[in-house]
């Protein structure tokens, strides 16, 4: 696991924003599949099943992972697609906590919160 400093995390924001875009146009197209993916999967469970625009979907499919493993491989934690929500960790006396920064925040990581504590348990820097 890579730990950041506050400093490393402000640094690598601006390349995390585009991916964090990225990821979340491609969610915002996945999520136009949505109902044509559930009856395709409610049909293949009775032998039959299909979906139009699958080619595209997969597409989309596969394109969602890649900037995913984008981030992961980076080191940073995508915790929710549709508020761009990413998580970065970090020590804070001596423990693991998370840097914690969402799209529309600004230009540095502001919050943090303790690894169990979620969102709900942000707090200032």
């Amino acid at each position: 696991m890579k730990v950041f400093s506050v400093e490393e995390a402000n640094a690598l924001l601006p390349t995390v924003r585009r991916i964090v875009e990225s990821i979340q146009r491609a969610h915002r197209r996945l999520l136009k599949y949505r109902e044509a993916a559930q009856y395709a999967a409610e049909g293949a469970e009775h032998g039959g099943g299909g979906m139009p625009g699958s080619a595209k979907y997969i597409r989309i499919l596969t394109e969602l992972a890649s900037r995913t493993s984008e981030l992961e491989a980076l080191g940073v934690q995508l915790k929710d697609y549709e508020r761009g929500l990413i998580d970065f960790p970090s020590l804070r006396d001596g423990r693991v906590i998370l840097l914690c920064w969402h799209l529309g925040e600004g230009d540095e990581v502001e919050w943090w919160h303790d690894v169990d504590a979620g969102f709900a348990g942000r707090q200032p820097l």
